[in-house]
């Protein structure tokens, strides 16, 4: 993984929602013998601390102490790294300017924090603006998931991003000896054959380089199939594209992408590929 990752970012508030996350990231670290760059955003508005600074204090002390656990827990698991506490308004800006600034090719960060009113929310609003604004890739962690060491799988389309998404799922299949799955979702009989000589095209140079690879094709809704080929070729990471819309300012998450982060029970990789 050293190839594709170099500079590995974990977006953690330390909470209980993060516990998957801080331990995928530590692992990833340890395999790829990288240090781990760690950002704490802290949400701080300078004219309400104005007002009641005893509030702020506070969110000082609290994050001091979460930062202190955080560096114990990440030398107890044998690695390095540099933590940082930002502070600002929205949270995922302060992470999305991290990753800019250090140059980071992939952010480490969970699906989601505390429900609250939006009980059918499936990722976090941080969360999914940050997959939104990155400047590289996200890998999204649930809460119970851990580092992968089954299967990959590969969603892609019959695209030229498609294309894009493959090669970095048997770059991570090769480098961790895994064997890889792909799946491409169609809406109707008539895309069939169009999708079958993609997956042969792509395949046969993926199985040359001795890459336990194979394929299929699914009929549905995107979303389904591709959490249901992850279920049935039992893997423990999903690798996909996500799409977006800048034309008013702010980047979108694709449907696809945003119900597959929320609804997987593994960790879901999103490629950054604009």
């Amino acid at each position: 993984m050293a190839q594709l990752f170099n500079r590995l970012l974990l977006a953690t508030e330390h909470s209980d929602f993060d516990t998957g996350a801080e331990a995928l990231a530590f692992a990833l670290a340890r395999r790829c013998q990288l240090p781990l760059a760690t950002v704490m955003p802290l949400v701080s508005n300078p004219e309400y601390e104005a007002l009641a600074p005893q509030i702020a204090a506070r969110a000082e002390r609290e994050a001091a102490a979460r930062i202190a656990q955080l560096r114990e827990q990440a030398a107890a698991a044998g690695v390095a790294i540099d933590l940082r506490l930002r502070r600002g308004e929205e949270p995922y800006e302060e992470i999305v300017q991290e990753a800019l600034q250090q140059g980071n090719d992939l952010i480490i960060i969970r699906r989601r924090g505390k429900r609250s009113f939006l009980a059918n929310l499936l990722v976090g609003e941080m969360v999914s603006k940050v997959v939104a604004h990155a400047p590289c890739h996200v890998l999204i962690v649930p809460r119970e998931a851990r580092m992968w060491h089954e299967r990959v799988l590969a969603a892609a389309e019959s695209t030229a991003q498609g294309r894009q998404v493959v090669a970095t799922a048997a770059a991570i299949a090769a480098e961790c000896s895994l064997p890889l799955h792909l799946v491409i979702v169609i809406a109707s009989a008539e895309d069939r054959l169009k999708a079958e000589a993609f997956l042969g095209d792509v395949l046969d140079p993926i199985q040359r380089r001795g890459i336990a690879a194979q394929g299929e094709v699914r009929m549905g809704k995107p979303f389904t199939e591709i959490l249901a080929a992850g279920i049935g070729c039992r893997a423990d990471l999903i690798v996909m594209g996500s799409r977006s819309d800048n034309r008013i300012g702010r980047a979108l998450v694709g449907g696809v992408a945003q119900k597959v982060m929320g609804l997987a029970e593994i960790p879901v990789m999103v490629l950054n590929l604009h």
